[in-house]
Formats: structure tokens, sequence, C-alpha cells
């Protein structure tokens, strides 16, 4: 019996530090002075890969709204949208870190809304974590989808893309 207790200690262990090895290894960094124009987000694989021209230069790991699967109808359904859109607007002093807007809702998404009474929502942003609660999360937030709706990465990450993305850069979210 106590064998069975020192693997299942030694096996904890392991997971500990294998989770804090992943959490807190550094990532690659976007090359100096890249000009990011086009985004495009895969929702099933959770990834956002970043272009400068033809050229992709980063892949990102990414977490989605709760309820990720399909296009965003409403406000309040938890759904990233998926379509072509631009990023429109920049906050440095978001309550996730900093974020990017995204040009959600366009006109086919208001009409789709209100055809259900509904209004399609809006604030779709790429961001950062809770300001707060970042300490121990960091990479961590990729294993779920937690987001009302938005794309998130990490605060290191949303700090080179903040720099990076140029106004007005196409975003395309596949499903």
């Amino acid at each position: 019996m106590k064998t069975a207790r020192k693997i299942l200690l030694y096996l904890v262990l392991i997971f500990i530090a294998a989770t804090v090895t992943y959490n807190f290894w550094p990532e690659q960094k976007l090359p100096s002075g890249s000009k990011i124009d086009f985004l495009l987000v895969e929702k099933s694989k959770r990834t956002m890969k970043a272009y400068q021209g033809a050229e992709p230069l980063k892949t990102y790991q990414i977490s989605l709204g709760d309820n990720p699967i399909g296009h965003k109808v409403f406000e309040g359904d938890e759904k990233t949208p998926e379509g072509v859109y631009r990023i429109n607007d920049r906050n440095p002093n978001s309550g996730y870190h900093k974020n990017l807007g995204v040009s959600y809702p366009n006109q086919a998404d208001r009409e789709k809304a209100k055809l259900l009474g509904k209004s399609p929502g809006g604030d779709i942003k790429i961001h950062g974590l809770p300001n707060g609660a970042t300490g121990m999360i960091n990479k961590l937030h990729r294993f779920t989808n937690w987001t009302n709706g938005c794309i998130a990465v990490t605060n290191s990450e949303v700090d080179e893309l903040y720099e990076a993305v140029i106004p007005n850069a196409k975003i395309e979210i596949r499903p």
C-alpha cells in the first residue's frame, strides 16, 4: 500500500511540475518590426494565425466564448462570431489587460438578430486575461472556453498584438 501511495504522490508532483513548466515556459515572440494585416481564427482548432502579407508570422492558442460552436446570432448567446471583420478599435485600459476591437456586428449580423427580435450584441474583442487574476492563470486559460464571445490570449500575447496589428486589419473567423 505504501508503494502505491508513493507512486501516486510522485505522479501528482510530476503533474504539478509539468503544469507550472507549461504555464511559464516562454512563448515564441513575433519577429521584431512585424506589421500584422490579417488574422485567421479557426475556432475548431482554437488557433489564431497572424500574417504579414502572405507570410504567417505566429500561431496563437486561444480561448473562445463559452458556447463556441456556431456563429454568434444575438447578445448573450456566448458564441464567437464567424465571418470576415476588421480590427476597428484599441483599448489599452481594458478590464482584460488590453484589447483589440472586432467590427462585429456587420449589417448581415444585425439583420439576422432583428429577425429573431434580439440585439446582435457587440464588444467582441481580442483580449488578455481579467485584470487582477493573471498571476497563476497565464496559459492555463487555454484549457477552457470562458469568454462571452471574445477571443482570449495571454497578456504578453495581447501586448505584442496590440503593437503589431495595423489599424483596420482584416480578421477572418472560421468555424
